[in-house]
């Protein structure tokens, strides 16, 4: 069964770490609810304007979580447009 996660790498409008939370929170919490994956701030949480988001899947089918976590990338893309994606991978674990 494989378990694939996709590591996105971002570049937020934000001045301050309060405004920077705000802006993650909101991201993985909706990605959460709508996806239905696991979600975590990972990297540069002390970095205002940049943060490193992980999201995990299980599946039966690779090719099925892959395509989950290409949605959840496009999902963010569309629905925050003032957030950059500066890069992002998807692998299995």
């Amino acid at each position: 069964m494989p378990i694939v996660s996709c590591w996105l790498e971002l570049d937020l409008p934000s001045r301050t770490l309060k405004e920077k939370r705000s802006i993650v929170k909101h991201i993985v919490n909706r990605v959460r609810q709508h996806f239905n994956v696991a979600a975590a701030e990972m990297e540069l949480q002390d970095v205002v304007g940049s943060a490193t988001l992980c999201f995990v899947t299980v599946s039966n089918d690779y090719r099925y979580a892959e395509g989950l976590l290409e949605q959840v990338v496009a999902w963010v893309e569309r629905e925050r447009p003032d957030v950059v994606i500066v890069e992002y991978s998807i692998e299995e674990v």
